[in-house]
């Protein structure tokens, strides 16, 4: 979501006085940047994570405070996690809706709650390794650690607590198996 916002903060046609939205829902949050892609660029263009910044400027002082490594790169770490339909691109806007699909109530953990757990899953670690379970149901451990920068020890533990509390369970093999989230 850190990449989505930057990009529609970087990418949107500010001539038009209309700054981008971001926009919480119960189900949703929603991300949209005004003035759609950039003449000749095409939607392959776009999903193929080569960068065209609308507003140089502001790139170079996001690249400058360290909120961007490389030119392109926050597009390849979205589609990581999500599949481009999550996208919804338009001649006048780009819009990215990134779905809250599991139950609140499912990711209470002892001693804690959604933005924090008993090991001090302040980042909400467990959130988004059920994100991500959601759209790569087939992602192995280390994937997942390498995708959401955390150690595999930790995925682990994640995957060992949300077994035991029945949020998901193993479909198959471990080796040619995937994960289900069980939506009680």
């Amino acid at each position: 979501m850190r990449e989505a916002i930057i990009n529609a903060i970087i990418y949107s046609d500010y001539s038009k006085e209309i700054p981008p939205v971001f926009e919480i829902f119960a189900d949703k949050m929603v991300f949209t940047s005004y003035g759609g892609l950039l003449p000749g660029q095409s939607e392959e263009d776009f999903f193929s994570c080569s960068s065209m910044p609308r507003n140089r400027e502001l790139m170079r002082v996001f690249k400058d405070l360290g909120l961007v490594e490389q030119l392109g790169s926050g597009m390849s770490r979205i589609l990581k996690v999500y599949n481009k339909n999550i996208c919804k691109i338009s001649e006048h806007f780009i819009k990215v809706e990134f779905p809250f699909s599991v139950p609140l109530n499912l990711l209470s953990t002892n001693n804690g709650d959604i933005n924090g757990d008993i090991n001090g899953d302040i980042n909400g670690d467990i959130n988004r390794v059920l994100l991500l379970l959601e759209k790569q149901p087939s992602i192995t451990a280390k994937q997942m650690a390498e995708v959401l920068q955390i150690s595999p020890r930790k995925v682990s533990r994640i995957i060992k607590e949300l077994k035991e509390k029945e949020i998901i369970v193993r479909i198959g093999s471990n080796k040619t198996g995937y994960w289900k989230i069980q939506h009680k």
